[in-house]
């Protein structure tokens, strides 16, 4: 069968490219077309676009590139209606996807699969009615987001598993089996524990958030500090808030620092259930523009309880979560001390990471959305 494929950034391109894998096991004759990127590139098929050239983030980047953005609308259109696919498989990304959805399912007879559903319950809830009328099934990897979907807005969705979930798993197991070969673990510069700095994958966020942790641990000497440093982002950035400072950065070695690290501080995102599935105790900084207005709208107009994925699988506060006003160098200090080896809130937080872990399950996402999409296809 043919599928075609649409993501808009890096994760996109990571999880579609696993998606493909599994596909090529449950249909050896399958065909794939895509919008993606390098990782998607390797598995096979034609790529039409890279994904760095659609992802723009922020109003005034979107304004800038609206031809851009607009232009390349029309050549997805366009290259989906001559390829003629079994399926289109949307990816995330839904500024774009959704548009693409609705054109397809108004257009073409072909049918539309969503894979990991647009976070609607955060913000925009008002795309259910475009999901419901555009997508003809949907793929979630946030357990939570059954009930938020078939419950609340009555839309039947699939519940796959978690691919970062996946990744860890496979990260780990990867790791015993190098254990048990004599591999062992990579020598550490100095006889340390570590604390593990992840400050975000974009320049704002690092520079909103970084300073800050920087001065929370300089009260922990007798932990070595290492941030995580984002692909995208070079070292020259990072320089201006580490320098003369004992800190170290590593790039593409975020599961291996994880692997051996203490404590963990991190900005939301990803990054906060991969802390939790490698098991490291954390503290959530996020640092916003006009704080007491942000905590006034998180307890008066947006619907989402939690910030972190860690407490939004949970449904409960299991990692402090130190938004708005409750970001300050005082307040990590304090919480970071709080999970350190010896502390009350160590265990505590241990305890919550492994209903996560039960909550996520133990499937193979891709493998779980492959096998049910192509038993849809073959019995559509």
């Amino acid at each position: 069968m043919k599928y075609y494929l649409i993501v808009g950034e890096a994760s996109g391109d990571l999880h579609a490219s696993h998606l493909m894998k599994s596909l090529q096991r449950e249909d050896p004759e399958a065909q794939f077309r895509f919008f993606g990127g390098d990782l998607m590139t390797a598995v096979g098929g034609t790529r039409v676009k890279h994904y760095k050239e659609l992802a723009y983030m922020g109003f005034i980047p979107v304004l800038l590139h609206l031809p851009t953005i607009f232009r390349n609308m029309r050549l997805c259109k366009r290259d989906i209606t001559e390829w003629q696919p079994d399926v289109v498989i949307l990816v995330d990304y839904p500024g774009f996807n959704l548009n693409i959805a609705r054109f397809v399912k108004s257009r073409t007879s072909i049918p539309v699969y969503y894979y990991i559903s647009p976070k609607i319950w955060a913000w925009k809830e008002y795309r259910i009615k475009n999901i419901k009328r555009d997508v003809d099934e949907l793929f979630s990897i946030l357990p939570f987001e059954v009930p938020f979907f078939e419950q609340k807005h009555h839309y039947p969705i699939h519940y796959v598993g978690n691919p970062t979930a996946d990744e860890v798993r496979s990260f780990l197991e990867e790791g015993e089996r190098r254990r048990e070969e004599g591999g062992g673990q990579p020598a550490q510069r100095e006889n340390k524990p570590i604390i593990a700095l992840l400050a975000g994958s974009r320049k704002q966020e690092i520079k909103d958030n970084l300073p800050a942790m920087l001065e929370a641990v300089k009260a922990f000497p007798n932990y070595r500090c290492v941030v995580a440093g984002a692909p995208s982002i070079e070292d020259a950035y990072y320089e201006m808030f580490i320098k003369d400072s004992d800190v170290e950065i590593v790039h593409n070695e975020t599961y291996d620092l994880l692997s051996r690290s203490t404590a963990a501080l991190v900005t939301s995102g990803t990054a906060t259930l991969e802390t939790a599935l490698f098991n490291v105790p954390q503290v959530v900084c996020y640092k916003t523009p006009v704080p007491h207005l942000i905590r006034f709208a998180f307890n008066h107009i947006i619907k989402c309880k939690y910030i972190s994925l860690v407490n939004l699988i949970a449904d409960k506060e299991v990692v402090q979560e130190l938004l708005a006003d409750r970001f300050s160098v005082k307040t990590i200090r304090e919480e970071l001390a709080r999970i350190l080896p010896g502390q009350p809130g160590r265990e505590q937080m241990l305890r919550g990471y492994q209903q996560i872990r039960i909550a996520l399950g133990e499937t193979s996402a891709p493998d779980n959305a492959a096998r049910m999409m192509v038993r849809l296809l073959k019995y559509a």
